[in-house]
C-alpha cells in the first residue's frame, strides 16, 4: 500500500457512566463504590478511534443527540483526526449512554455494561445513503450491532458490491441475520457472541475451549458465507479457525489490569488498520493484542485507546518478532 489506508466506520456513539465498585449489589443490596466518572465511548466511535489513533485516515458515520453527550462524544474522536463531518445530530433525542458498574479486585476489573441506545437506533438507511457513492474509495469498513440491522445490511452490501472488505463485530450478542453475514468478510465475535450466534455450544475443558465447538462454530458462520472467523477469547487470547487447524494467538498480559472497556473495540480497530497495511494475519493480530493489551491497562473508553508509538513501544519491550515495525511506517 502507498496511502495510508482509509477506514470507514459506521457505528454507534455512546457516553460511558462508570461506577467502580470493590462488589457489585446483590438485588435488592446496596453498596458502596469507591469512584465515578464519564468517559465517552461507543463501539463504533471507539474503533473509529483507536484506528486514527494508528494512524489511518478514518471516516465515521453515526448519530448523536443535540445534548451535551452528544457535542463531547464529538469532541475526542475528532481531536485525533477522524472525520466526523457526516454524523447527525438529531433534534429532541437523547444520547446514548453506557451504564457500565465496574468490580475491581486487586488483581483484576469485571464490568456488566447496560447501554441505552438513543440517537444510534435513529439512524437509517436513508441517513448512509451517501455512503454507496463514495466506499470504493476506503479500504476496510468496519461495522457492529449497536445501530439498527437493516443500516448495516445496506452499508454491507455497497461494500461487497465494491470489493471492498467489511469488518463486523457482532456485539452485543444477538442471532444475525443471514444476508448480513453473508456480505462479511471478517467476522470478530468473542466467546459469548459466537455461541449465541450460532446458538451452538462453546464448552471449556480445564480451563481450555473446547477445539471441536471451536470448529463447529466456524463451519455454521461459513455456511452463511462469512470468510474469515476470527473469536476473541478474552485472557486466553484469540483464535483464527481454519478448515483443519485453530492457530492461537496469545494474549499480551500487563502488570496491572485497570479497566477491560474497549479491549475488544481496541483489538478490531487495531486488526483492521493492521490488514489494510498489508499486514499477514498473524501478524494483524499480534499488533491487535498488543494494542488491546495497553487498553486493559486504563480505565474509561476512548481515554484507553493507545497511539502507535504507544504500541510499537510494547511490541519493542515485549521482543516481537512476528513482522518487522518498519511495515508500520506508512502509518506515520
Amino acid at each position: 500500500m502507498d496511502h495510508k489506508p482509509r477506514i470507514l466506520v459506521v457505528g454507534s456513539f455512546v457516553m460511558d457512566v462508570i461506577a467502580t465498585t470493590e462488589r457489585v449489589p446483590a438485588s435488592a443490596q446496596t453498596v458502596y463504590g469507591k469512584s465515578f466518572h464519564m468517559a465517552p465511548g461507543g463501539k463504533g466511535a471507539n474503533q473509529a478511534l483507536q484506528c486514527a489513533r494508528l494512524g489511518a485516515q478514518v471516516t465515521m458515520m453515526g448519530c448523536v443527540g443535540d445534548d451535551l453527550f452528544g457535542q463531547a462524544l464529538l469532541d475526542t474522536p475528532r481531536q485525533s483526526g477522524v472525520d466526523v463531518s457526516r454524523v447527525l445530530v438529531r433534534p429532541g433525542v437523547t444520547s446514548g449512554v453506557g451504564h457500565v458498574t465496574l468490580e475491581v479486585t486487586e488483581h483484576t476489573a469485571q464490568n456488566r455494561i447496560i447501554v441505552i441506545p438513543g440517537a444510534n437506533r435513529t439512524l437509517t438507511v436513508e441517513d448512509v445513503s451517501w455512503i454507496r457513492q463514495e466506499i470504493a474509495s476506503y479500504d476496510m469498513v468496519l461495522l457492529q450491532l449497536e445501530v439498527p440491522i437493516e443500516v448495516n445490511r445496506a452499508v454491507a452490501r455497497w461494500a461487497k458490491e465494491a470489493g471492498v472488505p467489511v469488518m463486523l463485530n457482532p456485539a452485543p450478542a444477538t442471532d444475525l441475520d443471514e444476508e448480513l453475514l453473508s456480505l462479511v468478510t471478517y467476522l470478530i465475535p468473542n466467546e459469548q457472541e459466537a455461541s449465541v450466534e450460532t446458538a451452538l455450544p462453546l464448552r471449556s475443558e480445564n480451563g481450555v475451549l473446547v477445539e471441536e465447538d471451536l470448529h463447529a462454530i466456524a463451519r455454521a458462520l461459513w455456511e452463511k458465507g462469512v470468510e474469515n472467523v476470527i473469536i476473541t477469547l478474552g485472557g486466553q487470547g484469540s483464535a483464527v479457525v481454519s478448515e483443519n487447524s485453530i492457530d492461537y494467538i496469545p494474549c499480551v498480559r500487563m502488570p496491572h489490569v485497570a479497566d477491560p472497556t474497549a479491549a475488544g473495540d481496541s483489538f478490531v480497530g487495531a486488526l483492521a488498520v493492521g490488514l489494510t497495511v498489508g499486514l499477514s494475519r498473524q501478524a494483524a493480530l499480534t499488533f491487535a493484542s498488543h494494542t488491546a493489551a495497553i487498553t486493559v491497562s486504563r480505565m474509561g473508553a476512548m481515554p484507553s485507546l493507545p497511539t502507535l508509538a504507544e504500541v510499537k513501544a510494547l511490541l519493542t519491550e515485549r521482543g516481537c518478532d512476528v513482522f518487522p515495525l518498519s511495515c508500520l511506517d506508512i502509518l506515520q
